[in-house]
């Protein structure tokens, strides 16, 4: 029998199909997992749906929806892109899943980029999702459609940036203290449904240079007042995407 006839052929598959399988992989681990549920679909939701209903904050003039949704949208991807992905990956290094993968003829920089794949998939929903629930609230959203697209790329680059850099570097344990401390921590103080305003004008020159503070108020600058592009808000998420990256990708470890 002639060379080439023998079926399947040894050898690892194509780089973008092994990507592929890998980011599907990824996104429905992700999906199936109920703390990243939580995290990503529930917590958002309620906020969104609770504060839009009740006056609980007062966000200034307007509806309320007008100014919760740009911060909802801006909380989802940090969420996902920081703290879910942080919490996921501080324990596939933990209990070996990261060398075992890294030690496959998938690169170790492809994971990566399955990884930040599969929370992209995932911030589609996410955005679907909550943008679906704050037009049946009365959002009335308008804006320059690029800068948004701009603001949510930067803003999920830095976050994962920062993830990654906080699942390589300390323990599953750690990890999971840490993020979720941070969420609860930005949620408050990062612009999200409290106006940084209210802060006092220290804490607001702090406040401002946070990522999630620029993401949402940079979406908000877009979505409900009409901004054409937000340079100020896209050069400090940028700042964060170096630093963030540029530090996980020197001192994350495998194992």
């Amino acid at each position: 029998m002639s060379a080439g006839t023998y079926a399947p052929r040894p050898g690892a598959a194509p780089l973008p199909r092994m990507i592929g399988a890998q980011t599907a992989l990824e996104t429905r681990m992700l999906l199936r997992n109920g703390e990243q549920l939580l995290l990503t679909v529930i917590i958002p939701t309620l906020l969104l749906v609770l504060f839009s209903a009740v006056d609980i904050v007062d966000t200034g003039a307007g509806r309320s929806v007008d100014f919760l949704a740009p911060g909802i949208l801006a909380l989802a991807v940090m969420s996902t892109a920081f703290t879910g992905q942080a919490i996921a990956t501080g324990f596939e290094r933990r209990y070996g899943v990261l060398k075992r993968l890294g030690a496959s003829p998938l690169p170790r920089w492809g994971l990566m980029t399955a990884k930040t794949l599969a929370v992209l998939v995932t911030e589609v929903l996410q955005v679907v999702l909550l943008t679906v629930i704050a037009f049946a609230l009365g959002w009335s959203p308008h804006g320059n459609p690029l800068a948004v697209l701009l603001l949510l790329v930067l803003g999920t680059a830095a976050f994962s940036g920062l993830g990654l850099l906080m699942s390589g570097t300390l323990k599953a344990e750690a990890t999971l203290a840490a993020a979720n401390l941070v969420f609860l921590l930005l949620l408050v103080g990062g612009g999200v449904i409290v106006p940084l305003d209210k802060f006092p004008d220290a804490a607001q020159s702090v406040l401002g240079l946070l990522p999630i503070a620029a993401l949402s108020d940079g979406l908000r600058d877009v979505l409900q007042h009409g901004a054409s592009m937000p340079w100020g808000d896209l050069g400090i998420l940028a700042v964060w995407t170096v630093l963030g990256l540029g530090a996980a990708a020197k001192f994350f470890r495998w194992e």
